[in-house]
Protein backbone atom coordinates (compact mmCIF):
# COMPACT_ATOMS: atom_id res chain seq x y z
CA UNK A 1 0.00 0.00 0.00
CA UNK A 2 1.44 3.49 -0.64
CA UNK A 3 -0.53 6.30 1.45
CA UNK A 4 -1.04 9.97 0.52
CA UNK A 5 0.94 12.50 2.10
CA UNK A 6 -0.03 15.36 0.26
CA UNK A 7 -2.29 15.91 -3.07
CA UNK A 8 -2.52 19.34 -5.37
CA UNK A 9 -5.03 19.72 -8.18
CA UNK A 10 -2.69 20.60 -11.24
CA UNK A 11 -5.49 21.16 -13.71
CA UNK A 12 -9.80 20.84 -13.28
CA UNK A 13 -11.43 20.44 -16.33
CA UNK A 14 -14.83 19.85 -18.00
CA UNK A 15 -14.05 16.14 -17.87
CA UNK A 16 -11.26 15.45 -16.10
CA UNK A 17 -9.03 16.56 -13.00
CA UNK A 18 -5.33 16.07 -12.91
CA UNK A 19 -3.41 15.89 -9.68
CA UNK A 20 0.02 15.36 -8.11
CA UNK A 21 0.28 13.25 -4.98
CA UNK A 22 3.11 12.85 -2.68
CA UNK A 23 3.00 9.22 -1.29
CA UNK A 24 4.73 6.72 1.20
CA UNK A 25 5.84 3.83 -0.17
CA UNK A 26 6.18 0.68 1.60
CA UNK A 27 9.76 1.43 2.45
CA UNK A 28 8.87 4.16 3.75
CA UNK A 29 10.16 6.38 0.86
CA UNK A 30 8.52 9.06 -0.99
CA UNK A 31 7.57 9.58 -4.49
CA UNK A 32 5.40 11.31 -6.56
CA UNK A 33 1.97 9.63 -8.77
CA UNK A 34 0.41 11.80 -11.10
CA UNK A 35 -3.35 11.01 -11.42
CA UNK A 36 -5.87 11.67 -14.01
CA UNK A 37 -9.48 11.22 -12.37
CA UNK A 38 -12.32 10.31 -14.65
CA UNK A 39 -15.76 9.65 -13.82
CA UNK A 40 -15.93 6.33 -15.46
CA UNK A 41 -17.22 5.34 -18.52
CA UNK A 42 -19.25 2.23 -20.44
CA UNK A 43 -18.75 0.36 -23.07
CA UNK A 44 -21.75 -1.82 -24.82
CA UNK A 45 -21.44 -4.64 -27.33
CA UNK A 46 -24.14 -4.53 -29.67
CA UNK A 47 -24.96 -7.97 -31.24
CA UNK A 48 -27.27 -8.03 -34.22
CA UNK A 49 -29.87 -10.81 -34.64
CA UNK A 50 -27.84 -11.62 -37.45
CA UNK A 51 -24.41 -12.46 -35.63
CA UNK A 52 -22.92 -8.79 -36.59
CA UNK A 53 -21.13 -6.47 -34.03
CA UNK A 54 -21.97 -2.46 -34.43
CA UNK A 55 -18.75 -0.37 -34.59
CA UNK A 56 -18.96 3.04 -34.39
CA UNK A 57 -16.75 5.55 -37.03
CA UNK A 58 -15.45 8.53 -35.98
CA UNK A 59 -12.63 10.75 -35.62
CA UNK A 60 -10.27 10.62 -32.57
CA UNK A 61 -8.96 13.84 -32.01
CA UNK A 62 -5.94 13.38 -29.32
CA UNK A 63 -4.98 10.79 -32.10
CA UNK A 64 -6.08 11.93 -35.01
CA UNK A 65 -7.31 9.80 -37.16
CA UNK A 66 -10.34 8.14 -37.67
CA UNK A 67 -11.09 4.64 -35.79
CA UNK A 68 -14.06 1.66 -35.36
CA UNK A 69 -14.99 1.56 -31.92
CA UNK A 70 -17.82 -0.07 -29.53
CA UNK A 71 -20.24 2.37 -28.72
CA UNK A 72 -18.86 3.77 -25.46
CA UNK A 73 -19.49 6.76 -23.32
CA UNK A 74 -19.14 8.76 -19.98
CA UNK A 75 -20.72 8.60 -16.71
CA UNK A 76 -22.72 11.06 -15.78
CA UNK A 77 -22.24 12.23 -11.74
CA UNK A 78 -24.46 9.86 -9.80
CA UNK A 79 -25.73 7.67 -13.02
CA UNK A 80 -25.82 3.72 -12.63
CA UNK A 81 -23.47 2.32 -15.31
CA UNK A 82 -26.56 0.82 -16.80
CA UNK A 83 -28.45 3.88 -17.37
CA UNK A 84 -24.86 5.14 -19.14
CA UNK A 85 -25.33 2.09 -21.56
CA UNK A 86 -28.65 2.53 -22.29
CA UNK A 87 -28.28 6.30 -22.94
CA UNK A 88 -24.92 5.65 -24.98
CA UNK A 89 -26.08 2.89 -27.15
CA UNK A 90 -29.11 5.26 -28.37
CA UNK A 91 -27.01 8.63 -28.40
CA UNK A 92 -24.28 6.49 -30.92
CA UNK A 93 -26.37 4.14 -33.00
CA UNK A 94 -29.88 5.05 -32.56
CA UNK A 95 -31.28 1.79 -30.97
CA UNK A 96 -31.83 0.42 -27.76
CA UNK A 97 -31.53 -3.32 -26.19
CA UNK A 98 -33.83 -5.18 -24.98
CA UNK A 99 -31.30 -7.08 -23.19
CA UNK A 100 -28.31 -5.10 -21.62
CA UNK A 101 -25.91 -7.64 -19.63
CA UNK A 102 -22.82 -6.49 -17.65
CA UNK A 103 -20.19 -8.96 -18.42
CA UNK A 104 -16.94 -7.22 -17.48
CA UNK A 105 -15.18 -4.37 -15.52
CA UNK A 106 -11.53 -3.21 -16.28
CA UNK A 107 -9.66 -0.01 -15.81
CA UNK A 108 -8.50 1.66 -18.82
CA UNK A 109 -4.52 2.47 -17.75
CA UNK A 110 -4.86 1.93 -13.49
CA UNK A 111 -0.89 3.35 -13.42
CA UNK A 112 -2.11 6.79 -14.05
CA UNK A 113 -6.30 7.45 -14.46
CA UNK A 114 -9.21 6.02 -11.94
CA UNK A 115 -11.59 5.44 -15.19
CA UNK A 116 -12.90 2.09 -15.23
CA UNK A 117 -15.15 1.15 -17.80
CA UNK A 118 -18.12 -1.23 -17.30
CA UNK A 119 -18.64 -3.34 -20.26
CA UNK A 120 -21.81 -4.56 -21.81
CA UNK A 121 -23.46 -6.99 -24.13
CA UNK A 122 -26.87 -5.68 -25.89
CA UNK A 123 -29.17 -7.48 -28.17
CA UNK A 124 -32.46 -7.70 -29.46
CA UNK A 125 -31.86 -3.90 -30.74
CA UNK A 126 -34.65 -2.09 -32.20
CA UNK A 127 -34.46 1.58 -33.32
CA UNK A 128 -35.10 4.19 -30.81
CA UNK A 129 -35.44 7.22 -32.95
CA UNK A 130 -32.42 9.07 -30.73
CA UNK A 131 -29.22 10.54 -32.84
CA UNK A 132 -25.41 11.66 -31.80
CA UNK A 133 -24.88 14.13 -29.89
CA UNK A 134 -24.51 17.39 -31.55
CA UNK A 135 -20.37 17.28 -31.33
CA UNK A 136 -20.12 13.52 -32.40
CA UNK A 137 -20.46 12.63 -35.77
CA UNK A 138 -21.01 8.93 -36.53
CA UNK A 139 -20.85 6.37 -38.88
CA UNK A 140 -22.42 2.50 -37.46
CA UNK A 141 -20.88 -0.43 -39.37
CA UNK A 142 -21.90 -4.03 -38.70
CA UNK A 143 -19.18 -6.45 -38.76
CA UNK A 144 -19.06 -10.31 -38.22
CA UNK A 145 -16.92 -11.35 -35.60
CA UNK A 146 -14.54 -12.78 -37.81
CA UNK A 147 -13.25 -10.12 -39.33
CA UNK A 148 -12.52 -8.30 -36.01
CA UNK A 149 -8.82 -9.71 -35.77
CA UNK A 150 -8.16 -8.64 -39.13
CA UNK A 151 -9.24 -4.99 -38.59
CA UNK A 152 -6.59 -5.14 -35.59
CA UNK A 153 -4.40 -6.07 -37.71
CA UNK A 154 -5.01 -3.27 -39.75
CA UNK A 155 -4.91 -0.60 -37.05
CA UNK A 156 -8.69 -0.23 -37.56
CA UNK A 157 -9.67 -1.32 -34.26
CA UNK A 158 -6.72 0.04 -32.06
CA UNK A 159 -8.68 1.10 -28.66
CA UNK A 160 -8.25 -0.61 -25.46
CA UNK A 161 -11.77 -0.95 -25.02
CA UNK A 162 -12.70 -2.17 -28.44
CA UNK A 163 -9.78 -4.84 -28.18
CA UNK A 164 -10.96 -6.42 -25.15
CA UNK A 165 -14.99 -6.48 -25.88
CA UNK A 166 -13.04 -7.77 -29.59
CA UNK A 167 -11.50 -10.82 -28.04
CA UNK A 168 -14.10 -11.77 -25.45
CA UNK A 169 -16.72 -11.92 -28.29
CA UNK A 170 -14.49 -13.61 -31.05
CA UNK A 171 -13.96 -16.19 -27.75
CA UNK A 172 -17.45 -16.82 -27.96
CA UNK A 173 -17.83 -17.05 -31.62
CA UNK A 174 -14.83 -19.78 -31.75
Amino acid sequence: MEEQIRTETVFSGNLLTVRSDTVRLANSRTSTREVVEHPGAVAIIPLTDDGKILLVEHFRYPVGRTMLEIPAGTREPHERAIETARRELEEETGLQAESMIEIARFYSSPGWATEEIVLFRAESLSPSGHGPDHDEILDVIGVSPARIPGLMRDGRIADAKTIIAAQMITAHFR
